[in-house]
């Protein structure tokens, strides 16, 4: 099988109800477009959401159960809910647009996402509501305070310890003031 563009990482990629699902950012002209694939065991494309924030580039990608979730990233970070349960239809459903980015989404229950990003320079920790995939929300957040601050979370996942039965998190996170 064969779909246009790249994926960013595993999370990308998806084998649901006998599936494939995938996100890629591709580029023509200068310009990036973002899509979700869907092909069947043949690897052939079913389904598929083209042009989903175009311009802007896939930052993560997460896949759970009839639905997907993928973040695009310019100067805004838009927060996509997108229905997967037709997979010959796939759709958006909602949209968040929120400032700075989330580089990892985690699942944290069946409608709530963590996303750990950046906003500006700082490391950001947000909660996102899915329980209303057509009014995604972030109900909290929490940015690093200090002038600048990073982890290596952002670009990997293994850096992340999450336990929610102790309601733990833990992950690095380097400073600078």
């Amino acid at each position: 099988g064969e779909v246009p563009g790249s994926v960013l990482n595993q999370f990308s990629m998806d084998e649901y109800n006998d599936y494939f699902r995938l996100a890629t950012t591709a580029w023509t002209n200068w310009t990036s477009q973002n899509n979700v694939y869907v092909l069947d065991m043949n690897l052939t494309i079913v389904g598929r959401l083209e042009n989903v924030a175009s311009g802007e580039t896939i930052y993560s990608v997460r896949f759970m159960g009839d639905r997907g979730y993928v973040v695009t990233f310019r100067q805004i970070d838009p927060f996509f809910a997108i229905d997967l349960q037709d997979p010959y239809n796939p759709k958006v459903l909602g949209v968040l647009k929120i400032p700075g980015y989330s580089s990892y989404l985690h699942p944290y229950d069946e409608s709530h996402i963590i996303g750990i990003g950046k906003d500006g320079s700082v490391v950001k920790i947000a909660l996102f509501d899915v329980s209303n995939v057509t009014d995604p929300k972030e109900i909290g957040n929490y940015q690093v305070s200090g002038s600048w601050s990073d982890s290596p979370v952002l670009s990997d996942h293994k850096a992340l310890l999450f336990d929610s039965s102790k309601n733990l998190l833990v992950m690095p996170i380097f400073t600078y003031d």
